[in-house]
């Protein structure tokens, strides 16, 4: 029997599950100290007094990617998804308490792609600090899966993410469209 296989049934019926340990406390201090460490005046780098914001994360901040993909996150990713899996995103958010937003319920529909090809069934394109993003059809985003990391404490009361359970059953919804 997997070590995540009671995650992965979670995950096929509410389209989410929760998993702690993943990485030790020393190996989270080591990411803090780095991203306290970064030159933060790089382009895909938005800093304010009430956010850091890294896009293109993996490839802004190459000396991380060894630790944020450890085994045991590689591990967990291969017994969810199995093999043929490859990161389309990354992004890094540091939002401090008093610096939280409200976001509307939605759902993440877009990938990230290195160049514009006019493709039957990729719509709604955008370009973020150079990066291209498009909606691929709905085959596609049913294969895609969205891991959140949280190098802090994190509980239904100082911004985790609330999700609706399976929601992801149900398709595409458009934000005017959710109830």
């Amino acid at each position: 029997m997997s070590t995540y296989s009671s995650h992965a049934s979670t995950l096929t019926k509410q389209g989410f599950t929760t998993l702690v340990n993943i990485y030790s406390i020393k190996e989270v201090n080591e990411l803090v100290k780095i991203l306290e460490s970064l030159n933060t005046n790089d382009t895909n780098f938005r800093k304010t007094k009430d956010l850091f914001a890294i896009r293109q994360f993996l490839i802004a901040v190459p000396e991380i990617q060894h630790m944020v993909l450890n085994d045991a996150l590689k591990r967990l990713i291969h017994e969810l998804f199995g093999a043929d899996f490859f990161l389309v995103k990354s992004l890094y958010f540091d939002k401090p308490s008093n610096s939280n937003w409200f976001v509307s319920y939605h759902q993440d529909l877009s990938i990230s792609v290195d160049n514009k090809v006019m493709i039957d069934g990729y719509n709604n394109w955008t370009v973020k600090k150079d990066q291209f993003g498009v909606q691929p059809p709905l085959d596609i985003l049913q294969n895609i899966y969205t891991v959140r990391i949280h190098l802090d404490d994190t509980n239904s009361k100082n911004g985790a993410l609330k999700v609706i359970p399976a929601s992801h059953s149900k398709g595409i919804y458009r934000p005017e469209t959710i109830n």
